[in-house]
């Protein structure tokens, strides 16, 4: 039996874990997310639900224990299932100031699509702070994200501009492995709130349970369910995404840098 300490202020906390226990705290931590999902999920006839499609491609290059460079492509079939009507490329430079903490600065092309004609054009510049903590091998990352976004729209020539900002839990578990290495496989979910300056304040949730394999150390995949509810003054609408993204990595540096946890952007 293992004892994990916390220490805050004058105050001690202790968690005991048994092998395994990660499984049942998955498990609960999963049931908890489906609650909120069907409990979320409006049935009306009114608004008819269907599956979409949700794909990703990333690439890290890592230049030496600190910097690296990050790059997404991003196709998202929304209206139809075999249709793919959104697309983004997005990137930055992330730097990590220690094992725990990370910046990362990014700027990004996200473009919609209807009836297979321009509808909207965006173009998005961000600051994000990560925050990870490991508990026995289950990681939890916490994930601040601030956004400036400028809007074109293609039919009216309008030109519009606002902010956002995001908080995301992410919860990433190896199974087979004690860590993240070559051959695993792994457990993912996450909850994301997007918070904006228009009411409501709270205009979007995702929630994410999936998992995936990493087959080496610069090769991975991710894939699983992704639930989308976009809240707006009128009306609320549920997207659900099957997801699949390829994620790889280059070590462009000489040094042995530990191996970090894939974590998709998700948009």
């Amino acid at each position: 039996m293992k004892k994990i300490t916390f220490s805050y202020t004058t105050h001690n906390f202790y968690l005991t874990t048994k092998p395994y226990n990660y499984i049942i705290i998955m498990k609960r931590i999963i049931l908890i997310l489906l609650i909120s999902i069907f409990s979320n999920t409006n049935l009306s006839a009114q608004n008819e639900e269907h599956l979409s499609g949700f794909t990703t491609f990333s690439l890290t290059y890592k230049f030496n224990k600190k910097w690296y460079s990050y790059l997404e492509l991003q196709g998202r079939s929304i209206a139809e299932f075999s249709k793919i009507d959104y697309y983004e490329i997005k990137g930055g430079s992330g730097y990590n100031i220690n094992g725990n903490n990370q910046a990362f600065i990014g700027l990004g092309r996200y473009v919609n699509y209807k009836n297979s004609k321009l509808s909207r054009e965006e173009l998005r510049f961000w600051l994000q702070y990560t925050f990870s903590k490991n508990i026995s091998r289950i990681k939890f990352e916490n994930r601040f994200r601030a956004e400036k976004r400028f809007f074109h729209n293609p039919v009216t020539d309008a030109n519009t501009n606002t902010e956002r900002y995001r908080y995301r839990l992410n919860i990433l578990v190896p199974i087979n492995k004690e860590k993240f290495e070559a051959k695993t496989i792994f457990l993912n979910t996450f909850d994301e709130l997007f918070i904006g300056p228009e009411k409501p304040t709270i205009n979007r949730n995702r929630i994410f349970l999936g998992g995936g394999y990493q087959a080496t150390k610069s090769f991975g995949v991710s894939l699983g369910y992704l639930f989308q509810r976009e809240f707006t003054a009128n009306t609320n609408t549920n997207l659900h995404f099957l997801f699949c993204g390829l994620n790889f990595a280059i070590d462009g540096s000489k040094s042995d840098i530990p191996y970090q946890a894939p974590s998709p952007d998700h948009d």
